[in-house]
């Protein structure tokens, strides 16, 4: 039996943009998934980002989110990586 599973949108930014290739990408999780384990998930396929992990803030459907929040499906989720300017 197949393990349900919700879609999320993963907007990326920065360093996970450069990381993934990609400025989104479309992610099945299981129910019950919180959103820093996206952040996870891709530091997981891309080690290079191990260094972010503390540092990321979460958004989810505009609204800035903590690390804890449940994903539901539809969500589109962003990762906020710190970012330098003047």
């Amino acid at each position: 039996m197949p393990v349900p599973t919700i879609t999320i949108t993963v907007k990326l930014f920065a360093v996970y943009q450069e990381a993934c290739g990609a400025p989104e990408i479309t992610l099945d999780v299981e129910p019950g998934t919180v959103v820093a384990s996206v952040r996870d998930r891709l530091i997981e396929a891309h080690p290079q980002l191990t260094q972010w992990r503390e540092l990321t803030r979460f958004g989810v459907n505009l609204q800035f989110v903590e690390p804890d929040q449940l994903l539901h499906d539809g969500d589109e989720v962003v990762l906020i990586p710190p970012v330098s300017g003047g």
